[in-house]
């Protein structure tokens, strides 16, 4: 059995440092690279993508909003073709890095307000998948896992993407299968114990459990930590840590 560890990253910008990238790199098997426009830099992203190839560690582009104010959480009022271009101008961004540390960018996987857009509108999960398999087919498509990812996963294998199921272990599930938002209480978890335990139940279950005791079915391929969770280098040692010792196998996404 295998299962792929990835953490969005790259997402410092300027003076202003966010997240514990290079700690938190050592137990990941996959990077979502910020491309500048809900953070990170030049660079940041320069030095991201060095960082990964140096660890052996997939890259992929972690496009999102023009929202660095807002990290990118913010719903922006795009046209669908904004939206794709915008897809192509990020993908390319990062890509020009990946050329100059030869590294092959492997997969996209859209940030923030732009993801949870994609989960429920038909018309941007199309703009966002066709933005991605306009710049190279064979990158692969991080998409929801379980039911609400039905939308992005039909769209992204219809225009010729492969589709990567991704869950959550540190964020609190709703009942109808999305994420709790961040501004409710206990939306993210911070006790590497219970996310390990989480995680085992993703990978090797395929379920996990809402907030008000619903159990979810999730085909899993990969697991996503926050790398801004003050616990995420606690975190994702105990869900690699975990899940090794359960013979789980740790490898990037494929």
């Amino acid at each position: 059995m295998k299962i792929d560890i990835n953490c969005d990253m790259g997402e410092s910008f300027g003076a202003y440092k966010l997240g514990m990238d290079e700690k938190v790199i050592q137990y990941i098997t996959s990077a979502n690279i910020a491309c500048g426009w809900h953070a990170g830099d030049p660079l940041v992203m320069d030095k991201t993508v060095k960082m990964a190839a140096d660890r052996g560690v997939g890259v992929g582009a972690h496009p999102g909003y023009p929202d660095l104010l807002g990290f990118g959480r913010r719903n922006i009022d795009c046209t669908l073709e904004e939206i794709r271009k915008y897809i192509i101008y990020q993908i390319g961004a990062l890509q020009a890095f990946c050329t100059v540390h030869g590294v092959k960018m492997r997969h996209v996987k859209p940030h923030g307000s732009l993801y949870l857009t994609a989960v429920e509108n038909e018309g941007v999960a199309r703009a966002v998948a066709e933005g991605i398999v306009s710049v190279d087919p064979d990158l692969m498509y991080v998409a929801f896992a379980g039911a609400k990812g039905e939308l992005m996963t039909r769209i992204g294998r219809e225009v010729g993407l492969k589709v990567v199921y991704e869950a959550f272990p540190d964020r609190a599930y709703t009942p109808e299968g999305t994420l709790q938002s961040r501004r409710e209480p206990g939306a993210v978890i911070k006790d590497p114990q219970e996310v390990s335990e989480r995680a085992l139940s993703m990978a090797k279950e395929g379920e996990v459990i809402a907030v008000d005791g619903t159990l979810i079915s999730l085909e899993v391929q990969t697991l996503c930590v926050h790398g801004d969770t003050p616990t995420a280098v606690e975190l994702v040692k105990s869900i690699r840590k975990a899940l090794e010792a359960d013979e789980v196998k740790v490898a990037p996404m494929s």
